[in-house]
């Protein structure tokens, strides 16, 4: 028997075996991760030590709860693993004769035989579940402060399900559905595939290699670098720097477009390939491909159809010649996978790739993403979750006392409110803050439109009618004109790389992008109708430094304001 079909095997004997398992969540539950961890070939867990500084990685973890009144109770980790996760085990059941909504914490006792946390099926099983991840994060929160918050939480249903949270800053911020709202629960099924062990073996052993921020920055930059040089060329043919801007960011989002599948897979590398040797024909096929692109319909080019992509972004189908160098540089940015590029930081790369005076910067000094979180958290994504939890409960009181209409309807209600937030940043440069403020809105709908399909909605019903976070709700202003484009830009990638993320291969309804006028390039401060230079006592210009150029400090060796290059100071 080959490897391969030994271990297809052994899952198979273990999906068996724990499907078949009874509601004793006691009884089960270490036996059950035991037999996981073989499954994902990872050490099991150790004895428990008398010293909890020891306990590492053991069942029954004890934590110490401290009270607003002082006192002290003791809590127990069903199991915890030091610097990687806290996993909270529950036992659900296949049984209905009952009770659907019957909920351990209730301490509801059915007479006939055990039952679990909640019958699996119902918004009983998934309250269960919820409250499960609440009493893992209240584990988390009373570990010892040198323990630090560990990156995962691990709801496990024994025998059913696993459900994944993380929080990769481990600073205690909220912990969210991992990779996300619509893919984090992994049911025993699902173990039969290879990426998915993999998942929950990485969890176990490096869950920081699952940060998407991590890899996706990488991406980013090396992305970033290859448009620099780009620019560079382009800029030393002759070309202006708002030319060569225009034209990359067509050519990086129909690169973008066809590794997420909104034109045909490859299609444009292949182009791009096709004409080595004939740089010569690059312009007009690429202003007939984008011609196409901002209309829809079919594509001589490619030879297919199109999606009609509309927005200000192909307004114009103007493509720069190129040479063979060019050309090849072109091509070498198209191999790169740009599903996962990094929009939060994205912005701030394109920026500076495209800005000869910034080039330099390139690849440091941007805002990292948990710095951007520290404000964006607490500001308006807590607030927003807070209310969410308390609606959902109250739905699902609702729909246990038989009111599935009016569960229904109070979700909706408060799904209504999220898709009419709006969220302005004054200041908004390339578009930071509000990716991770439109990221984290997104996440926080996956969980309201799931609950909706748990009550019976069709998810399909609220996306037809246009009901859905998306960029018009991020509203900002910005003074430069480039960044102001490159963050309208940002969003829609974001956007879109969330919809395949979280709906597969179904396409977006056209047009594809959309003129929202949300980003506005202008002062956020001053509204003035013209401006006049500042003169000094002698009527001559003020000027000062021009605040970009630098030079190399002679003893330090570090990059110091360049006094020679001067601006005009203006009067208002």
């Amino acid at each position: 028997m080959t490897d391969a079909a030994t271990t297809t095997a052994v899952v198979t004997d273990f999906v068996r075996r724990w499907e078949a398992s009874g509601a004793a969540e006691r009884a089960n539950y270490q036996l059950f991760l035991s037999e996981l961890c073989d499954l994902l070939s990872v050490d099991q867990p150790e004895p428990t030590r008398p010293d909890d500084r020891n306990n590492a990685y053991v069942f029954e973890r004890s934590v110490t709860f401290r009270h607003g009144d002082g006192s002290t109770s003791v809590g127990r980790i069903d199991l915890y693993k030091r610097n990687s996760f806290v996993c909270e085990a529950k036992q659900g059941s296949d049984r209905h004769e009952e009770s659907p909504f019957a909920i351990k914490e209730d301490r509801v006792r059915w007479s006939a035989a055990r039952r679990g946390a909640a019958v699996r099926g119902t918004k009983g099983w998934d309250l269960a579940m919820v409250k499960a991840k609440g009493q893992a994060e209240q584990y988390a929160r009373a570990l010892p402060v040198g323990e630090g918050w560990p990156p995962f939480l691990v709801v496990v249903d024994v025998g059913h399900a696993m459900e994944l949270y993380s929080e990769f800053s481990c600073t205690g911020k909220a912990y969210l559905p991992f990779p996300d709202p619509r893919s984090h629960r992994i049911l025993l099924a699902d173990l039969a595939d290879e990426s998915v062990r993999e998942r929950l073996r990485l969890v176990w052993t490096d869950p920081h290699a699952l940060d998407p921020s991590q890899h996706s920055a990488r991406v980013t930059r090396q992305v970033a670098n290859r448009l620099a040089l780009l620019a560079k060329s382009l800029e030393q043919a002759g070309h202006s720097a708002k030319q060569v801007g225009n034209f990359l960011k067509r050519c990086l989002f129909t690169m973008f477009a066809e590794d997420v599948g909104l034109i045909p897979h490859a299609s444009f590398t292949a182009l791009l390939e096709s004409l080595r040797g004939k740089a010569d024909a690059f312009a007009p096929m690429a202003e007939s491909l984008w011609a196409t692109m901002k209309d829809g319909g079919f594509s001589p080019v490619l030879r297919e159809r199109l999606l009609r992509f509309n927005g200000g972004l192909f307004a114009e189908a103007n493509a720069l010649p190129v040479n063979e160098e060019q050309l090849a540089l072109l091509i070498e940015a198209s191999k790169a996978d740009w599903r996962d590029v990094e929009p939060a930081i994205f912005g701030t790369l394109l920026e500076r790739a495209l800005d000869p005076r910034e080039r330099h910067y390139l690849g440091a000094h941007y805002t990292p993403r948990e710095y951007v979180e520290r404000l964006v958290l607490p500001a308006v994504i807590e607030p927003l979750r807070t209310e969410w939890e308390a609606v959902l409960v109250a739905a699902v009181t609702l729909h246990s006392q038989g009111d599935k209409a009016g569960a229904i309807t109070l979700v909706k209600e408060y799904h209504h409110k999220l898709c009419h937030v709006r969220v302005l940043d004054p200041a908004c440069g390339s578009g930071n803050f509000l990716y991770v403020t439109f990221e984290h809105l997104k996440r926080l709908e996956g969980e309201v439109l799931n609950a909706l399909e748990g009550f019976g909605e069709q998810q399909a019903a609220l996306e037809l009618a246009s009901m859905t976070v998306d960029p018009h709700q991020l509203m900002g202003l910005e003074v430069n004109p480039r960044a102001a484009a490159i963050t309208d830009m940002v969003l829609w990638i974001g956007y879109l790389q969330w919809h395949f993320r979280t709906r597969g291969e179904v396409l977006p309804p056209e047009p594809v992008i959309r003129k929202f006028r949300n980003v506005e390039c202008r002062d956020a401060v001053l509204n003035y109708d013209g401006t006049e230079p500042a003169l000094d006592a002698n009527g001559q210009p003020v000027t000062r430094w021009d605040g970009l150029t630098t030079k190399t400090h002679p003893v330090t060796g570090e990059q110091v304001p360049d006094e020679a290059p001067k601006c005009q100071c203006c009067a208002t």
